[in-house]
């Protein structure tokens, strides 16, 4: 497999991985289709910061100049922030970047992938996509979920959006073998909510025991991630019936102006905002930050394994 021609990783990370030092991937889409600018630049620079004050290294993704580039300069994260021209990528859309030379931000499923490529095993993001509601119909399942099936990296979120069937998404990752740990938690959460009423095989007790779980199954050579279902902290939590009337007024207007595929999820979250007067907004960065920090942990213990 030729991939080193399309991979652009920074020197500190290359490093950094190759003496098994704690590494923790980062998304883009967050910042190019989920913030409005310039907060998305203060977000970038500050969870870039987190991951480094837990003794980790960021590792932030993107496709740009026909590159996977892994760690992303100033001026870099500049242009993922202005979000000009920038395409919302995933696993499907990757070669078709790479050989145009379209600059693109990296959904969870896209960063996972690069992730692997660069041989990063710990992954932090907001929240996965899944099985969305009414997918009977419409077939709307995220590629994040294959991808937790088949690429070995773990992804600390805090569980799947709340917009999303949570049932069927759990279902799903079950039916494909992949681990779904809660970091002391026992009720899968639910994005901006800590608990869904979904309740967990697993919770773990932190970033150690979790970090020797995912090496006993990377040891085994089990196909794939684990999703590591991380709650928002207490303080930030949102009332759930109230979000579940907040998102079915979403889902409703999605409806009326015929939002459908990659678009679904950027429109829902943006009226959701709307909606509840940014405080969903607020709510949402300090989850990212609270699963950057988890993950880094779980990278530093994970690194102290190897």
């Amino acid at each position: 497999m030729n991939t080193e021609e399309y991979l652009s990783i920074a020197p500190e990370i290359a490093a950094a991985v190759e003496k098994k030092l704690p590494v923790v991937a980062l998304e883009s889409t967050i910042l190019s289709h989920g913030m409005p600018y310039p907060q998305n630049v203060e977000f970038a620079h500050r969870v870039e910061e987190i991951v480094r004050a837990e003794g980790a290294v960021p590792a932030t993704t993107a496709i740009i100049g026909g590159k996977l580039k892994v760690g992303l300069n100033a001026a870099e994260l500049e242009l993922m922030c202005r979000a000009e021209n920038v395409g919302k990528v995933s696993r499907r859309d990757v070669a078709v970047y790479l050989a145009s030379g379209r600059t693109g931000a990296t959904t969870v499923a896209t960063t996972m992938l690069i992730a692997a490529l660069a041989g990063i095993k710990i992954f932090a993001t907001g929240g996965i996509g899944g099985v969305h509601r009414g997918a009977a119909e419409t077939m709307d399942i995220s590629a994040d979920l294959q991808e937790l099936a088949h690429t070995p990296v773990a992804v600390v979120g805090a569980g799947a959006k709340s917009l999303l069937d949570i049932g069927l998404t759990l279902e799903y990752l079950e039916t494909m073998g992949v681990p779904v740990i809660g970091v002391g938690t026992e009720d899968f959460p639910a994005f901006y909510c800590r608990k869904s009423g979904y309740k967990l095989d697993y919770a773990a007790s932190g970033p150690e025991e979790i970090a020797r779980i995912l090496k006993t199954k990377w040891d085994l050579g089990l196909e794939g991630g684990a999703l590591i279902a991380n709650p928002i902290p207490e303080e930030y939590e949102l009332d759930f019936e109230e979000m579940e009337a907040v998102i079915n007024r979403a889902l409703a207007l999605a409806e009326e102006k015929g939002v459908r595929g990659k678009d679904t999820t950027p429109f829902l979250l943006t009226h959701i905002k709307e909606m509840t007067e940014g405080v969903s907004f607020a709510s949402n960065l300090e989850l990212a930050y609270n699963n950057a920090r988890v993950a880094s942990r779980i990278a530093a213990a994970l690194s102290r394994l190897d």
